[in-house]
Parts: C-alpha cells; structure tokens; sequence
C-alpha cells in the first residue's frame, strides 16, 4: 500500500519508515511533488495534523497522514507543547535555542516531570482516523547524547537513565511517542487494508 506521510522532515520520515518496515511504501510530500510549506496554525496537535493531512487529501487526492507532536512540560503548564518547534522566540526548528529556552524556564524547578506526545490523522478513502502516543519522562538540566534531534538529548523516558539521545535510534524506536502512535496507525492499516 502507498501512503503519503505528510513531512519533509528526513528525521520524521526515516523513523516512520523503520517503525512500519517493508510493509507499506510510505512517500513523502517531496516525493509527490508538494513542495509547499503546509501551514500550522491550530491551537492543539490534533489540529495541526488534521490540517496537513487535508491540505494533501484535498489537493492531491491521495490516502495520506500526518503527525504532529508537542513535547509537554507540567512545570510549564504543557508548554512548549503545539508550539515545541518554533519555541525560541524567531527560531523555526532551532533544535538548540529551543533547548536552551526549556532549560532556561526550568532552571530553578525541581519539577521536571514531561511527556511527549504525538497525535497522528489518517486520511484513507476520505475518512479520518487518529491514533495518539505518548510517553512519559522527564527533562534532564544539561544535554547528553548526539544521536535523535529535537529535544531528544534532554528527554530521559521514564524507566531509564539516559537521554533519547543517548539511547540510540533502536531503542527509541521501540518506545517513543512516535512509535506508540505508529503501531496504532500500522495496527489499523494492517488489520483492514492489506
């Protein structure tokens, strides 16, 4: 089955494609020739993935998904949550200055509980599904680990010591946010359209 994962992000799109396998011919927008920047503007994760996965069902006609994903922070009410991307005010997908500002806002918190959570819209055949993962943690007070992106070196998921970043690609597909929501997402494909 060809499905339209509704990123450019490489990072994203090679997670995806080892969390499902050979399973499915996951294609990017790059790959259908979208090379539009697909706006963000909901106010929830759930939101923004809706939005993306219209954006391409409308335009190109095709089955597609998309994820959104927040980092939550409970000192921080949830934040930076739908906004994890472009936290540092005038950064887009700054990894570093996004880091900085979280461990710049918890610096005096001894609360460093957080989860990451990913919500996923499957547009098949026109008809929305949704499938959510999450997992808890906490935000470590200095970063460790070269491997992963986002705030993967600052993340360290509950029932472990290390970072996202320092746990490697393998185990962090096994049990991260994204790859709790993709089984799900895989699960239901499986299931009912192989």
């Amino acid at each position: 089955m060809r499905i339209v994962f509704a990123t450019n992000n490489q990072n994203k799109l090679r997670e995806i494609r080892e969390i499902l396998g050979n399973k499915f011919e996951i294609v990017s927008l790059k790959d259908i020739g979208c090379h539009e920047d697909i706006p963000e503007t909901g106010a929830t994760l759930e939101e923004n993935a809706l939005q993306k996965a219209n954006y391409v069902y409308q335009k190109y006609y095709l089955d597609c998904f998309a994820d959104d994903t927040g980092l939550e922070v409970n000192a921080l009410q949830g934040a930076p949550g739908v906004h994890s991307a472009r936290y540092a005010e005038g950064s887009d997908h700054d990894s570093e200055a996004n880091m900085q500002k979280l461990l710049s806002e918890l610096e005096n918190n001894n609360n460093r509980k957080a989860q990451f959570r990913t919500v996923i819209a499957l547009l098949l055949n026109g008809e929305l599904h949704e499938f959510e993962g999450k997992v808890e943690g906490r935000i470590d007070t200095e970063k460790h680990g070269s491997e992963g992106f986002g705030y993967d070196p600052l993340f360290i998921p509950e029932g472990y010591k290390e970072s996202f970043a320092q746990l490697g690609e393998n185990i962090k597909n096994q049990i991260s946010h994204r790859a709790r929501a993709v089984r799900k997402l895989a699960d239901y494909l499986l299931k009912d359209h192989l």
